[in-house]
């Protein structure tokens, strides 16, 4: 067991009990055998696919009380805008997770499941059927206005959606990383953190960022889900941004928390 060896406020040095966690078996078999996989691989499914259709209809019924054919003399100035489809994202990740987190880790996105992979926080069995379930159940089924389906914009070079993509998801697995660190439960319990109250604030702040460049994907699953129902070339011709650059930047996320952030703290070992 480690102890964590901390500074106090004049230069005294505390030691609190804390034990990591064994990682997960990188292919466990006799996973596949367990009830408690597949139904946490319905919660990811079921989360993904109401995530999908509340955040895409905002989307819509934006888009859709801003057209001037639609409303010809506010068009400017109705609907969420930008802010209220941040909301959205921002407000049902905060929600599916803090439904889901007890249940299947609350992953909702193949990019968080791929970084916590990466950090053996689960099995490769299980962020495989979790990937699968998320891509199954993010169906948006919208058509109109886009369809809520990512693309770069007119203006935007591809690497900048491409790094638009990587820092956004870097923020977003960062904070699951910190927010979610049993060392923090053991560290700061006197302050008490509802982790997927960050996890949201994290979504909402980067979709703001990151709307006008590529309408936030930060999400294969949100991403691969709308173009399969909106299925035009623009669409999939950029899919690749919005997996290449979500997984690029949950590994740099995971790396930076587990092999910098963590390696970093003076540890005493005692066995």
């Amino acid at each position: 067991m480690a102890k964590d060896v901390e500074a106090g406020a004049h230069g005294e040095y505390s030691v609190k009990d804390y034990a990591d966690p064994l990682p997960a078996p990188l292919v466990d078999v006799e996973e596949l055998t367990k009830w408690s996989l597949y139904r946490t691989a319905v919660a990811e499914f079921v989360a993904t696919m109401l995530f999908l259709y509340v955040t895409v209809a905002t989307v819509i019924g934006y888009k859709h009380q801003s057209d001037p054919s639609v409303n010809p003399t506010d068009a400017a100035c109705s609907g969420v805008g930008i802010l209220g489809i941040a909301w959205a994202f921002g407000g049902m990740i905060f929600i599916l997770v803090y439904c889901t987190a007890g249940i299947s880790g609350g992953h909702i996105n193949p990019a968080v499941t791929f970084g916590l992979l990466l950090a053996r926080k689960v099995s490769l069995v299980r962020a495989v059927l979790y990937m699968v379930a998320q891509c199954l159940g993010a169906k948006a089924y919208f058509v109109r206005y886009g369809g809520g389906a990512n693309e770069l914009s007119a203006g935007y070079s591809t690497g900048t959606g491409l790094a638009d993509e990587i820092i956004g998801t870097f923020v977003l697995v960062y904070t699951v990383f910190s927010a979610t660190d049993p060392k923090r439960n053991a560290r700061d319990s006197h302050v008490p953190v509802l982790a997927p109250l960050p996890i949201g604030f994290a979504v909402f702040m980067v979709h703001l960022a990151t709307i006008p460049i590529t309408g936030t994907g930060i999400n294969p699953a949100r991403s691969f889900g709308a173009a399969v129902i909106y299925n035009q070339d623009k669409a999939w011709d950029d899919q690749w941004i919005f997996w290449v650059g979500p997984l690029i930047g949950a590994a740099i996320a995971a790396a930076h928390h587990e092999y910098i952030l963590r390696a970093g703290k003076a540890l005493v070992m005692y066995h």
